[in-house]
């Protein structure tokens, strides 16, 4: 299993999709334009956080754990489906669901009990998963990162609404705390092989070379996992290059 991690505008769901595409798998894609909720916690995070402005330092985003629920379910049901099979990916990880709980529960948008039921809910989830596949771990890890000013740039392109900072400019504390907290996910993350991909240097979207170093890079750690025979690899990389 290979999963994807990295910050809003990262380019998890398109490097993704060229990874499906490449190892002919099946990819496992966030719920994001069937959610419901995702457009309530951003009108929640404006709500709260001008709010706090206000004076109420208890204010709290009535939608952060139901929105962080609302994904680990989600998630959970995909990793079950992905670990029937080999290489499937996923486009975010359930360590990083946990990662955003913990995040809005510091920035108080969150309650401590719900970090707690949270909590618990995910230790039942992983012990399930555990059970049902001793080798449940993510066999590969790839966290994208990019700089807050790319990460704007391609949030802007998208155009969701709910996203701009044009529209909430609350959002900018919360992009950037967002990156310091993913650089503490990073430097803390030992459940399986971890590979960073620099996703201000290389373009796989719109760059055909980037793409294509990007590939090697995640096929070649492939090969050294086990994932992936040599000659597999090296078929794989003829047919992208001629």
């Amino acid at each position: 299993m290979i999963t994807l991690a990295g910050i809003i505008g990262s380019g998890k769901s398109s490097l993704t999709q060229l990874l499906a595409e490449e190892l002919n798998s099946t990819p496992f894609f966030e719920p994001v334009e069937d959610n419901p909720v995702l457009p309530l916690f951003y009108k929640g995070n404006e709500i709260a956080a001008k709010k706090r402005q206000a004076g109420d330092k208890d204010a709290t985003n009535p939608y952060a754990y139901l929105l962080q629920t609302f994904f680990l379910n989600r998630r959970f049901m995909m990793m079950k489906q992905a670990m029937q099979q080999k290489n499937n990916i996923l486009d975010r990880s359930i360590y990083e669901d946990a990662m955003f709980m913990k995040m809005n529960t510091d920035m108080g948008n969150a309650t401590a009990i719900e970090y707690a039921t949270y909590q618990e809910l995910l230790g039942h989830m992983l012990t399930e998963l555990k059970l049902a596949s001793p080798t449940n771990n993510a066999d590969l890890m790839v966290l994208i990162k990019v700089s807050y000013d790319t990460m704007i740039k391609r949030i802007q392109k998208r155009g969701r609404d709910y996203e701009q900072i044009s529209t909430d400019p609350s959002l900018v504390d919360y992009y950037q705390r967002l990156l310091r907290y993913y650089d503490e996910f990073q430097a803390n993350y030992q459940l399986s092989e971890l590979l960073i991909i620099d996703g201000d240097k290389y373009d796989f979207v719109e760059n055909s070379a980037d793409r294509n170093h990007v590939l090697d890079l995640i096929e070649d750690r492939l090969v050294t996992l086990g994932n992936l025979s040599k000659t597999q690899a090296n078929d794989l990389k003829e047919k992208r290059y001629n």
